[in-house]
């Protein structure tokens, strides 16, 4: 199998070295760049399986870095896990609405750092392995989920959704009717609980109504259950 290859960009030299030694240490191929700028440059003529950025960089932050990569058709979908010394909400919820799969405040441990990125990319596999060996679809009212093709329509029209927030539609419309905390969806779609970050699950659940639901305010598929966590029902099923 072939080795990941993982751009880091840190415009902070202790951090950029022990990040991108530490990786090269587990087995990954490693891109280090210190500013976003020229990680743009180098992606002209590099694949890059994931990136991990750092927001507060010099003339091009991590979050306008993010907005040109998920520009471009070759890396829309390619994983990415902010690091930051901001840790306010606001960050956190800027950086996941970018469509980021992780993000960790500074400082943190390598540890935590290793966990995520497994996670991450376990969870891209693991979508592809179920995409490949259960092909079917997904039908509840005007909306259509097509494991196969990894597409998901509403009323015909075809929602583009991020790798994750398709995996976390999947799971709640596989398991139609029960109702799943959101430390039960950390472990089993982001992989890791320990370090998990509820707010993480509310914000991908936000996003993915956004781009679902006809009212997102007013949920028909992907409801919360008060207290208890997120449930996918069929409305089709309920008008019957």
């Amino acid at each position: 199998m072939a080795k990941k290859t993982i751009m880091v960009i840190d415009d902070q030299p202790e951090i950029l070295e022990l990040v991108s030694f530490t990786l090269q240490k587990e087995g990954y191929e490693v891109i280090p760049v210190e500013d976003a700028e020229k990680a743009l440059q180098e992606l002209k003529d590099k694949d890059v399986d994931m990136f991990i950025v750092d927001i507060m960089l010099p003339n091009m932050d991590g979050f306008e870095f993010v907005r040109h990569i998920r520009a471009t058709e070759k890396h829309k979908l390619t994983p990415v896990i902010f690091l930051s010394a901001k840790g306010e909400e606001f960050d956190k919820v800027l950086g996941l609405e970018l469509g980021a799969d992780d993000y960790i405040v500074k400082p943190f441990s390598i540890r935590e750092l290793l966990a995520r990125i497994r996670a991450v990319f376990r969870r891209t596999q693991l979508g592809n392995v179920v995409k490949e060996e259960k092909p079917k679809k997904i039908v509840a009212k005007d909306l259509e989920i097509d494991i196969d093709k990894y597409e998901v329509r509403v009323k015909g029209k075809k929602v583009s959704l991020t790798p994750l927030e398709f995996d976390l539609l999947r799971f709640l419309a596989e398991n139609e009717g029960k109702v799943f905390s959101r430390d039960v969806l950390l472990d089993k779609l982001w992989g890791y609980d320990y370090f998990g970050d509820t707010r993480t699950v509310d914000v991908h659940i936000r996003r993915l109504r956004t781009k679902i639901e006809e009212d997102p305010s007013n949920p028909r598929y992907v409801v919360t259950v008060r207290g208890k966590g997120y449930k996918f029902r069929d409305p089709g099923k309920e008008e019957q």
